[in-house]
């Protein structure tokens, strides 16, 4: 069972990051900015190939991924004055590479003292042979170019290639891309239960029953509706379980409707620790029953927009409270939490483990939608102060508010993540 929780967690969360910064890469493309690397993971790299400009790496530590696009930060490579670099041309005459060091192993490559260099908009270097200095000479670089240092080759990025050339709609697009790929994720797996399992139905219609529960030993079978509970009629499934939670260890009189007909019946809902909405553990009813599903081709569609918007709404009004201060921190889980809750749902089936990474990327979604920077959402930010200030925030400036909103993240995580451990551990 636990390499059985290992392998969900890892797939699970690994289609989460996948999705999400896929996104921010397709759009990155289409916009015609060059991605320079596609990770999952961070830290030392244990699998890449290079594919469409584009290096593809799985990295050691699985916390997380990114894409990486020219000119969101300073350029890795900056040629100046005085410096020796050896250049290797084309069939076009136009250097297609640039030896910063290590020329020794490049002997055919042509060596230059540099004067100036323009890989943004002319595309040329300028400068003279270390022997014949009266001479300048000027090559024009063509626009996929490599820089080779400590032999390993990356490409330039002429201006109309970098992040910041794009119009303000199309790095916005760019940015909103990855949370917008978690919400489609989170609708085609709801669209996947639905046409597996099927839809829940509106009334209080019982589905498979578990052996020696409550249900079982009151004599209810799957398929029974039950329309009243304590005399009091219901019609749907929370009004019937809403009474069942609140009732633990307690005789509850039942009136199910089987093929037609009425029968009575009595039940005992077991108790059950659970976590209330002020975070403090709770004694519910348990009777062992699930939901009733039914098959609807046009229903599955239908429950997978309205579970992702309810799903939605839940987590906009909880981030809500913990904003305002009605609950704690304590209740934020990070990846040990994650961990112990896929535990728990791996244990009850693969439907379950689905519905749980479609509210997990719900989730992802949302939160790198809040403006906070260094999120998706505080990036998004920043372009908007662009479009209404008229020019954008200087680079310099920004990226110090990104630095700290990191930081800040960093903590936060650290937070958490003890929180996790205290409530699994201590």
């Amino acid at each position: 069972m636990y390499l059985t929780t290992v392998i969900a967690f890892i797939l699970m969360f690994g289609l989460l990051v996948f999705i999400h910064e896929w996104g921010h890469m397709i759009f990155a493309k289409r916009a015609g900015m060059l991605v320079r690397e596609f990770a999952i993971g961070f830290g030392p790299k244990i699998f890449s190939f290079v594919k469409n400009e584009t290096l593809y790496t799985i990295r050691l530590i699985p916390a997380g991924g990114y894409v990486r696009v020219a000119g969101e930060d300073p350029e890795i490579i900056e040629l100046k004055p005085g410096h020796h670099i050896g250049l290797e041309f084309g069939e076009d005459d136009k250097v297609n590479k640039i030896i910063v060091n290590n020329k020794s192993k490049h002997p055919h490559a042509r060596v230059i003292e540099v004067e100036h260099v323009d890989l943004d908009h002319e595309l040329i270097i300028e400068g003279y042979e270390p022997d014949e200095e009266d001479e300048k000479l000027t090559f024009a670089v063509d626009r996929k170019a490599f820089f080779i240092m400590d032999e390993t080759e990356t490409q330039i990025a002429p201006y109309d290639r970098q992040f910041a050339s794009k119009t303000p709609g199309q790095r916005a697009m760019q940015l909103f891309a990855g949370p917008m790929m978690n919400f489609v994720l989170a609708l085609v797996l709801f669209f996947i239960l639905g046409m597996v399992q099927g839809i829940p139905v509106d009334e209080a219609k019982l589905g498979e029953i578990k052996p020696d529960s409550p249900a079982a030993q009151a004599g209810l079978i799957e398929n029974d509706v039950v329309i009243e509970v304590e005399n009091q009629s219901v019609s749907t499934w929370e009004e019937f379980t809403s009474v069942v939670r609140e009732k633990p260890g307690e005789t509850i009189d039942l009136v199910v409707l089987r093929d037609g007909e009425k029968q009575s019946t009595s039940i005992v809902p077991n108790e059950s620790e659970a976590i209330g909405p002020d975070g403090e553990p709770v004694t519910i009813g348990q009777v062992g029953v699930v939901r009733g599903f039914e098959k609807s081709f046009l229903g599955t569609f239908i429950y997978g927009f309205e579970q992702t918007y309810e799903l939605t709404r839940a987590i906009l009004t909880n981030l809500g409270m913990l904003v305002t201060g009605q609950v704690s921190i304590e209740m934020l889980s990070g990846p040990v939490g994650i961990y112990d809750a896929t535990d728990q749902v791996v244990q009850t089936g693969l439907m379950n483990v689905i519905m749980l990474t479609a509210m997990l990327s719900i989730n992802l979604g949302i939160v790198n939608l809040v403006p906070i920077p260094a999120l998706d959402g505080g990036r998004l930010i920043f372009i908007v102060f662009e479009v209404i200030r008229g020019k954008p925030i200087p680079p310099e400036k920004e990226g110090i508010f990104h630095f700290i909103g990191f930081a800040l993240l960093m903590l936060l995580m650290i937070v958490v993540t003890w929180n996790d451990i205290q409530r699994l551990f201590l």
